[in-house]
């Protein structure tokens, strides 16, 4: 167990670590995190504040840059999954809309 302690260690003490942890590489995604946690956040909340253009955009967004992560050279394993979770938070929030929006015992 020490030498897997000690590995682990001295990969966070290298230099390309520290290059990453420099990088847009790293960053970029977890700037990004935001709408995803924003998007789980908000599940609780009355469905009438969801924006259906909003939501449908964060889709295809997240959906893309799914993609464009994991073409990239070298692969962002980081910015595929806040993606991927954006993805996953987005769809939650649109078929809530859709069922705000077109149940059949909404009040008029």
């Amino acid at each position: 167990m020490g030498s897997i302690g000690k590995r682990l260690a001295d990969n966070l003490k290298s230099k390309e670590f520290r290059n990453y942890l420099l990088s847009t590489h790293f960053w970029g995604p977890v700037a990004n995190w935001g709408i995803p946690i924003a998007a789980i956040a908000d599940i609780n909340k009355d469905p009438k504040y969801i924006s259906g253009k909003m939501t449908v955009a964060l889709c295809l967004y997240s959906a893309m840059f799914m993609r464009f992560a994991l073409k990239v050279q070298p692969r962002n394993m980081l910015l595929f999954a806040c993606h991927f979770t954006n993805e996953g938070a987005q769809l939650i929030q649109l078929s809530r809309f859709l069922k705000h929006e077109f149940s059949t015992n909404k009040e008029k």
